[in-house]
């Protein structure tokens, strides 16, 4: 049996992975054989230009993967884990894989707790409906001073957060996002949400996110979508202090209705819109003003 050669196998791969439909084929095959090897991808580069011989379980494992995911099968259950920011998080099935469109959220939610911190020594922070804890895990190690609290309904979720949030300053619980924390009423500085907002008939169209992410963590429920991101704003009424902000993720073709949707509660101050990294509306932001909402 010829040798497995590095360089024909990610050809291979990639040629494979392309007549999928997988949109970042050469990527996707060049991140299996890192993961299969536990090496670096710079040096997986180097063994591809040099034709390198692989080992024969090496190259099976890979070849493995490699057909799974022509299946669609998402990257990084394959892999086992998600880059988000700076960290990597422990994902799989159950859980929601975190998106780069997120990072740009919690990074409002970041700046303003590290401004909290500066002006106040410290600063009390919620992620409501956390899935994997990406966002809590992020504002834990970026913003020394935060209290981080994290909810999380959904038990496959809450597992994997509990695995991702294991030796990190982030309080996880496990109840509904709507009613969880009552003892911080009126005492949080920021909430932020990256909850499910997709409307029923808006089935996404890649297999990885259709077939693979939970529909819990999809599907916001209601004609719009936004059942359970009105949920998640009223409970943000509810823990904010006045002058604190309330940062929540939605599509975006769901910016003008999101607006709607906070001002509507007549806790905020008008809400803005602000944009993802490649300029799409992402994010509904909004102060809480000092009047309160009736539970």
């Amino acid at each position: 049996m010829p040798e497995a050669r590095a360089g024909a196998l990610l050809r291979e791969a990639t040629a494979t992975l392309a007549a999928a439909g997988v949109a970042s084929a050469r990527t996707d095959a060049e991140l299996l054989l890192v993961h299969v090897l536990g090496a670096e991808r710079g040096e997986v580069r180097r063994l591809a230009v040099l034709d390198a011989g692989l080992p024969d379980d090496a190259a099976a494992a890979f070849c493995e993967l490699v057909a799974r995911r022509a299946t669609r099968e998402p990257l990084q259950h394959l892999t086992g884990t998600a880059p988000f920011r700076h960290l990597e998080l422990a994902v799989g099935p159950g859980v929601f894989v975190p998106r780069p469109e997120t990072e740009a959220v919690a990074q409002v939610a970041i700046d303003e707790a590290a401004r909290v911190v500066t002006e106040r020594g410290g600063a009390v922070v919620v992620d409501l409906c956390t899935g994997s804890a990406a966002i809590a895990l992020a504002l834990a190690s970026e913003v020394p001073g935060a209290q981080v609290h994290a909810v999380e309904l959904d038990a496959a979720a809450h597992a994997w957060a509990a695995r991702n949030a294991e030796g990190a300053a982030v309080r996880l619980v496990r109840g509904d996002a709507r009613t969880a924390l009552r003892e911080l009423d009126g005492t949080v500085d920021v909430v932020v949400s990256n909850p499910p907002y997709v409307p029923p008939d808006a089935v996404p169209r890649d297999p990885e996110v259709a077939q693979h992410d939970p529909a819990v963590a999809l599907y916001g429920l209601g004609p719009d979508g936004l059942e359970v991101p009105r949920g998640v704003t009223a409970a943000a009424a509810r823990l904010l202090r006045p002058g604190g902000l309330y940062v929540m993720e939605h599509a975006e073709v769901q910016d003008a209705a999101a607006r709607a949707m906070v001002d509507a509660t007549g806790a905020f101050e008008p809400a803005a819109t602000q944009d993802d990294l490649t300029g799409r509306p992402r994010m509904v932001v909004a102060r809480r003003t000092t009047a309160r909402v009736e539970d």
